[in-house]
């Protein structure tokens, strides 16, 4: 597939996120949990899964860090490191598995708990936020897993095609 395809999805994903997702994203949802799109992520974790894991390093490490600067100004770095680590560990844990639907999503939502651990560590480990781990994954972090998995579970046999590319399949001929 062409990189620049990938770029143009990629970035795409990223202004979707920021902008009209979060209007639909239903307020009853936000009035007692809080869910963030990291469809970047998901796309980046499928990147990992489906072409390289050397391509997701990079990927999340350039887009994670259009992240830190554009939406997440207290620190820099975080979302970079994050979702550079979760694309590459995705692409390492896919080449040790057959390529079923229910182990890569089951990859993709421990990568997206993984990135949300490694964004809460992060900023307690620097005294940014100050909420309990037992408030932050049942109102924070499960919640935007979930919405993310569900984005997953939907975009999953386009993104897999759209990577993987057209694999020409012989035709069963018998000798």
């Amino acid at each position: 597939m062409n990189r620049h395809y990938l770029w143009l999805i990629l970035l795409g994903l990223f202004i979707l996120q920021g902008t009209i997702v979060v209007w639909l994203i239903p307020s009853a949802w936000q009035a007692s949990v809080h869910v963030t799109p990291h469809f970047t992520l998901v796309f980046i974790l499928f990147i990992g899964l489906f072409h390289h894991r050397h391509s997701a390093l990079i990927y999340g490490l350039l887009f994670g860090l259009l992240h830190d600067f554009n939406y997440y100004g207290s620190m820099l770095g975080v979302y970079s490191f994050g979702m550079g680590l979760t694309g590459y560990l995705a692409g390492l844990a896919q080449r040790r598995q057959p390529n079923l639907i229910f182990y890569n999503l089951l990859i993709t939502g421990v990568g997206l708990l993984l990135f949300e651990f490694i964004d809460y560590g992060i900023n307690r480990l620097f005294k940014l936020i100050d909420i309990e781990l037992k408030f932050a994954l049942t109102h924070y972090m499960l919640p935007s897993v979930l919405f993310n998995l569900l984005f997953a579970l939907i975009c999953y046999v386009p993104i897999r095609k759209l990577l993987e590319g057209k694999r020409i399949v012989p035709a069963n001929t018998e000798d």
